[in-house]
């Protein structure tokens, strides 16, 4: 089954026009098999069966590449390491916080990154609207962490200026969008295409206004 997995990989990163060295590619599928391992007791994700892996986690979580800005990212509600994980394989000069409140999520997510030895990846298990780090964030992922609304307000404090966030959705989610908090912009929706998945995806790209770079971004405070 690693064998499919593998050609299932190479050929969808070719499809997307993505280029990753083997070690890469072979560090990617060993995540899926830990992940697999791990979900016969912790039940950390639905998708069980290898290919679909592939195709919904790996190529999926991938896909929003290209719109990735570094040199610090942080994924949150990362789960069980989405995207964040197959993100910090792809991108090992950058610096990756895998950021999730479930206790049980992260330590699967800090086994996986010492078990595949990624230097460029830390795990923090707090609560977004806790989490204080001694520097703010050029990129902020999210992928089914929550409504826009809520994942913009919780993370305001922790965007860099001239940082952006890449929110992961399946259909274009205009009802969402209507509700932009204040103090924020979407640039572009950007549909995605993730090689065997039909669904449609798309990735958010969203900044702050320039008026909102400073104000309640050093405290975390919601606006209204």
């Amino acid at each position: 089954m690693a064998g499919e997995s593998g050609r299932l990989l190479a050929e969808g990163l070719a499809a997307m026009s993505l280029e990753l060295d083997t070690a890469t590619q072979s560090q990617l599928l060993e995540y899926l098999r830990l992940l697999a391992k791990w979900n016969r007791t912790y039940n950390l994700t639905a998708v069980r069966q290898p290919e679909q892996m592939v195709m919904k986690h790996l190529l999926d979580s991938l896909s929003i590449l290209p719109y990735l800005q570094g040199p610090r990212i942080l994924d949150v509600g990362t789960g069980p390491g989405l995207p964040g994980i197959p993100l910090s394989l792809a991108c090992p000069a950058w610096h990756f916080c895998l950021l999730d409140s479930n206790g049980k999520k992260t330590r699967f997510v800090a086994q996986a990154v010492s078990e595949l030895g990624i230097k460029n990846a830390d795990v923090v298990q707090s609560r977004v609207e806790d989490f204080r780090p001694p520097e703010r964030f050029n990129t902020i992922t999210a992928r089914a962490f929550a409504s826009i609304a809520v994942i913009l307000d919780s993370t305001r404090h922790l965007v860099a200026e001239d940082g952006r966030f890449l929110l992961m959705k399946g259909t274009y989610p205009a009802a969402e969008l209507e509700a932009l908090p204040n103090g924020f912009v979407l640039e572009a929706a950007q549909p995605l295409t993730v090689p065997g998945l039909e669904a449609e995806r798309h990735v958010l790209i969203i900044k702050k206004t320039p008026e909102d770079q400073d104000s309640g971004a050093s405290t975390g405070a919601k606006r209204e």
